[in-house]
């Protein structure tokens, strides 16, 4: 098995052990329970998760000396941006799947509005990926896009099942849910050498960990969040 195939069933691992699958936000999506209005509020707070996730990137791109591997990460950071065509930032295609939702895109992403889940879940993102160990911040980007391929797809299909919106107007989710496993596959060869090191392979562990953990609590937070706004 190569090296990268072995972060990669690390990572699935992992996954599997903290359960992100079965978070209760995709849980009540599927089951119905989330009322279109929690997931509304829910998904507006993730627009700053969206706004914000090339600038780690960035960071990492810096660290790396080797310019041919920085390619890998520069990649990941033009597509981000719609490979230079504005209105393709997934910022923009994250707004237009918000307007088709009900959202009021006019004052999204005022920094009043931002709640602690997400400038936390950013927060540890930009810390691990300018002042941890470089496999740490590699690992914890990339673990987050392997989970989102899948995360983006379920959201797809829930959002779909409920009426709440149609098929063509998904295009954010969709992209993700067709692009984010070769994303990941992208950081996860960068780290590859340092999973045969056993110097090095606790860092890539830490990395993979620290992102599934980080992306499954920002979604427990955000679904306990909208959960008690509705009730008041």
């Amino acid at each position: 098995m190569s090296s990268e195939l072995q972060v990669t069933a690390h990572a699935d691992s992992i996954k599997q052990e903290i359960g992100i699958d079965t978070n209760p936000y995709f849980t009540s999506l599927k089951d119905g329970s989330m009322s279109l209005e929690a997931f509304r509020r829910s998904q507006e707070q993730f627009y700053f998760c969206v706004a914000f996730f090339s600038r780690p990137m960035m960071a990492l791109v810096g660290r790396i000396s080797n310019a041919s591997r920085r390619l890998e990460i520069l990649r990941n950071v033009v597509e981000e941006h719609g490979e230079f065509e504005e209105a393709a930032f997934h910022q923009h295609t994250f707004k237009s799947f918000l307007q088709s939702i009900g959202s009021d895109i006019r004052n999204l992403g005022d920094q009043d509005k931002q709640w602690p889940e997400t400038r936390a879940f950013n927060s540890s993102l930009i810390g691990a990926c300018l002042l941890d160990e470089l496999e740490v911040g590699i690992g914890c980007m990339g673990v987050i896009e392997y989970c989102f391929a899948t995360i983006s797809d379920t959201i797809a299909q829930g959002v779909v099942d409920r009426n709440w919106i149609e098929l063509k107007e998904l295009r954010h989710y969709r992209i993700h849910a067709s692009i984010d496993i070769r994303h990941a596959q992208d950081f996860f060869e960068l780290i590859e050498e340092s999973w045969l090191d056993s110097n090095r392979r606790m860092w890539v562990d830490q990395g993979l960990r620290l992102g599934v953990y980080l992306f499954d609590r920002l979604y427990t937070s955000l679904y306990e969040s909208s959960q008690r706004q509705q009730i008041k």
